[in-house]
């Protein structure tokens, strides 16, 4: 009997997918507009997990230049099969039921790699238009892709359907005819997401998918056909798990888009997303976030968190270890190449982050504003808990200006910062503009320290040792923003100049 603590994956790491090699597991997660793009974790217990490498982690395998928020990278699959990692996914170029139109290629595709460190493939763009949440299936030698879409006619607003295709296993061309498979479970449900299909340990198959949309309607249902074409019949007890019925008066919220992975030793486990609640009923910050619940099988159905029914904060069950809770603080010195936690906005961030060119510190050469679509110059992490402490040191060289961005989205931010021209600010943007916190005058030429204290809902800005005001960040909340994204944090350079960063450090306060 082990203890751990959900989630297991803190930070925005929604649309988690799990498989199992020998006694390694293997875990991705949708990232959107961020790259490099679908970072690869891997656990020897489940519990406990490390980032090994990205599934899109060079500047030629995709283009996202252009993407708005949340666009991008939707929930990516994992699998392993006859000694070869697969992740498929899908490129969206705005609401995927409003498609934009851009220079880089949108739609399914599927990288493969021998070591699920990388390198990873270029690439293998497979057939469909406006659907999401690709899936794959290897039975006896047959390749199978799933995924989601819009019914077309739908009974009802954003309907949808869950289809099966058959793909050639060397060229991965569709062979065969297209199956839909479901509608959902509920009749008037939105958005039946996330399907993966499953060798059902009785015989036939069964379908797992996520309908009601992935905030606080969330509900994970499965179906049951003895052929992988179906037709499938839905559970009697569907859902089988969500946290629908709790309303705000829960402190985990938005249950639902799953995947399972048999352990070696029989027992079968589901990672799924989930997004905290603050005592005021307000989502947090950190957006959804992956956790893990054992399962179990009664009558033929699955039990999700068996004898419980419910996420919960904390974990005991057997076949795990207790959880070797690592710290969620850290303190980069930028003495070296950039860690993979490290991530830029529609771009790589060597196109635009230097730790070469003076040891020490990360050089950010300026981009484009923060609002704005253009090459951005933000070196961001997960926000990785509601009350931290964040504090930089830099040095502004040339036109324009930089400092710390707490980032939600392009239209949805906390930034302070300085400028050219000596001149430090706090600023907030949301849906309802952009507000002046705070200004003070200080030395433009001479290093300055911004530090940031963030504490649920609200934060306070810090400049050289002088607060430039508090800001409510509800704003931000993805709910707020409606955003598939929690909080990003970190550097970032604006304008033709370039900034310095001596180190970042933050600190999870208790």
């Amino acid at each position: 009997m082990g203890r751990y603590r959900d989630p297991i994956l803190p930070g925005c790491h929604p649309d988690p997918s799990i498989c199992r090699v020998g006694d390694e597991y293997f875990l991705v997660t949708s990232t959107f507009e961020y790259l490099p793009g679908l970072p690869v974790h891997r656990s020897t217990n489940l519990v406990d997990w490390e980032p090994i490498g990205h599934a899109i982690e060079r500047s030629d395998q995709l283009d996202l230049s252009g993407l708005r928020s949340s666009c991008g990278l939707f929930a990516p699959t994992i699998r392993y099969h006859d000694g070869t990692f697969f992740v498929v996914c899908t490129v969206v170029a705005g609401a995927f039921w409003d498609t934009a139109e851009r220079g880089g290629r949108t739609g399914h595709f599927v990288v493969t790699a021998t070591d699920p460190r990388g390198p990873w493939s270029d690439p293998i763009w497979l057939a469909g238009d406006d659907e999401i949440d690709p899936s794959l299936a290897f039975d006896d030698g047959r390749v199978w892709l799933c995924g989601t879409r819009l019914a077309q006619p739908g009974l009802w607003h954003h309907q949808t359907e869950v289809w099966l295709r058959e793909l050639d296993p060397e060229t991965f061309a569709v062979i065969g005819d297209e199956h839909v498979l479901w509608h959902g479970a509920v009749e008037g449900a939105v958005w039946a997401e996330g399907p993966h299909l499953y060798r059902h340990p009785e015989g036939g198959w069964m379908l797992l998918a996520s309908e009601g949309g992935t905030f606080g309607e969330h509900a994970i249902s499965v179906a049951y056909a003895d052929e992988i074409t179906g037709p499938y019949r839905g559970d009697r007890g569907n859902p089988r798990l969500t946290h629908r019925d709790l309303g705000a008066r829960t402190d985990i919220w938005a249950v639902g888009h799953a995947d399972l992975v048999d352990a070696a030793d029989g027992r079968t486990w589901a990672v799924l997303l989930a997004t905290g609640l603050r005592p005021d009923g307000g989502d947090s910050l950190l957006g959804r976030q992956t956790h893990l619940v054992p399962l179990d099988w009664e009558g033929g159905s699955p039990l999700f968190a068996p004898g419980v029914g419910r996420v919960q904060g904390e974990v005991d069950a057997e076949g795990v270890p207790d959880q070797v809770v690592g710290p969620d603080s850290f303190d980069d010195d930028f003495d070296g190449s950039l860690g993979l936690a490290w991530t830029g906005v529609r771009r790589m961030p060597h196109t635009f982050a230097d730790t070469a060119v003076r040891p020490g510190f990360v050089r950010l050469h300026g981009g484009g504003e923060p609002t704005g679509l253009e090459d951005q110059s933000f070196l961001g992490r997960r926000l990785p808990a509601e009350r931290v402490q964040v504090r930089a040191v830099l040095e502004l060289s040339g036109a324009g200006r930089g400092g710390i961005l707490l980032r939600v989205g392009d239209e949805r931010h906390l930034e302070v910062s300085v400028d050219d021209t000596g001149l430090a600010r706090a600023v907030l943007v949301t849906g309802d503009g952009r507000a002046v916190l705070g200004e003070a005058p200080v030395d433009a030429g001479a290093p300055v320290e911004i530090a940031l204290r963030i504490d649920g809902a609200d934060a306070e800005a810090v400049v050289s040792g002088a607060s430039l005001g508090t800001a409510d960040l509800r704003g931000l909340s993805p709910v707020a923003a409606a955003s598939f994204l929690g909080a990003w944090i970190g550097p970032f350079a604006a304008g033709e100049g370039h900034v310095d960063v001596d180190g970042l450090e933050l600190r999870v306060l208790s």
